[in-house]
């Protein structure tokens, strides 16, 4: 990913604030992650409109059609891409390549560094939703979430939960090697989690119990809910609430600059 080494970013007003200029011009020179987590999301979700079987109401989703189940898989696809493929392998090469232990002797702190990829992945992930939901109004008649705060509350829930996971992802990997095959294993079992292959709405009783019991697969019940007008269920938002907590104290324990 990137080569730069953000330990030469000067300070013209905070040390944070010229990291996060930093990270964001290297951030904006990848176009792989910039495919990846803004753009495929809406790819997928276009070609999955274009089949017309998928465009029909289906009374056993209750008049509702498979595209509109996929509006919100498409969202965590976006938050999957960015917490636990792009996110990652470039803060692992940071410190496999002893950046982070350089930025420790000056005024600006390796924290610093990882509140700003959180942030910019964040942002990214946030700014796939907002594209996968106009497409899917303008192009293929999805209606809009009809409880808007509640499709909010769990789309946050949703970002913290994989920006969480993705911090422990780079605190268990020593290489961008390790992190890349870590990271792919966790990626597949996410999709699948999130209703990627198979929506959630139309598993098995049993299965579909236990993907609620994941982050994405909540998330997945959350924002569907909220799509169609209801508040999410407390349960799920306690699901990914209480992943995004544990998993963060976690990664905080366990991460090490050097």
């Amino acid at each position: 990913m990137t080569t730069a080494n953000p330990a030469r970013a000067t300070a013209t007003s905070t040390p944070w604030a010229a990291v996060l200029r930093t990270e964001t011009r290297l951030f904006l020179r990848e176009p792989g992650s910039l495919f990846w987590i803004l753009v495929f999301p809406t790819v997928l979700l276009t070609i999955l409109g274009l089949i017309p079987s998928f465009r029909d109401p289906d009374d056993a989703l209750g008049g509702r059609r498979v595209i509109d189940l996929y509006v919100p898989v498409s969202v965590l696809l976006a938050m999957i891409m960015a917490g636990l493929q792009a996110m990652p392998p470039v803060l692992t090469g940071y410190r496999e390549r002893g950046i982070l232990r350089r930025m420790s002797t000056t005024p600006v702190r390796p924290s610093a560094l990882l509140t700003s990829q959180i942030a910019l992945h964040g942002a990214a992930a946030l700014g796939s939703a907002a594209l996968v939901t106009a497409v899917g109004r303008t192009t293929f008649g999805v209606t809009l979430p009809g409880q808007p705060f509640g499709y909010v509350l769990a789309l946050l829930l949703a970002t913290a939960s994989v920006l969480a996971l993705g911090a422990l992802l780079c605190a268990l990997s020593r290489t961008t090697k390790a992190s890349a095959a870590i990271g792919s294993v966790v990626y597949l079992v996410m999709m699948f989690t999130a209703g990627v292959w198979i929506p959630v709405q139309t598993m098995p009783d049993t299965l579909r119990r236990i993907v609620q019991a994941t982050p994405f697969g909540a998330a997945s019940q959350a924002l569907d809910r909220a799509a169609s007008g209801g508040w999410p269920g407390w349960a799920q938002l306690g699901v990914m609430a209480l992943w995004a907590t544990l998993v963060t104290v976690l990664a905080t324990r366990l991460f090490r600059w050097e």
